[in-house]
């Protein structure tokens, strides 16, 4: 990630669609942390809406949960990416339940890899 770990929060978010990930910089005067933010999560957007999901692989191993359902289902999930004033989120909707399920194993496991770096309620 471009960004710096210690400086930012990842939220990852479940929802009864999906889920909402955020990624905001812990002071919200870090310009340069809130813009290696957003471009990250822009280009994820667009590698997700293609189905890739070769960067979290890289990260967390391509045996991360939920990741293979995820990249095999892409076309049946919404990924929408909006800016927020510290930094961006990536909401991901859905109407298949066992890709809700994948999203759903997939923040479990972020949360658990980011460990102190991530939350699962936004607003830090």
């Amino acid at each position: 990630m471009p960004f710096d770990l210690e400086r930012t929060t990842h939220v990852f978010e479940t929802t009864p669609d999906g889920g909402v990930q955020q990624v905001q910089a812990d002071d919200p005067t870090d310009t340069a942390q809130i813009a290696l933010i957003r471009s990250h999560l822009q280009d994820e957007v667009s590698k997700f809406q293609r189905g890739d999901f070769s960067a979290p692989a890289a990260i967390h191993g391509a045996a991360m949960p939920g990741l293979a359902q995820l990249a095999q289902g892409s076309a049946q999930i919404d990924v929408v990416y909006t800016q927020l004033a510290d930094g961006g989120q990536i909401r991901y909707t859905t109407d298949e339940p066992a890709l809700i399920a994948a999203l759903h194993a997939w923040f479990a496991a972020q949360l658990m890899d980011h460990g102190d770096h991530a939350t699962d309620h936004r607003g830090h």
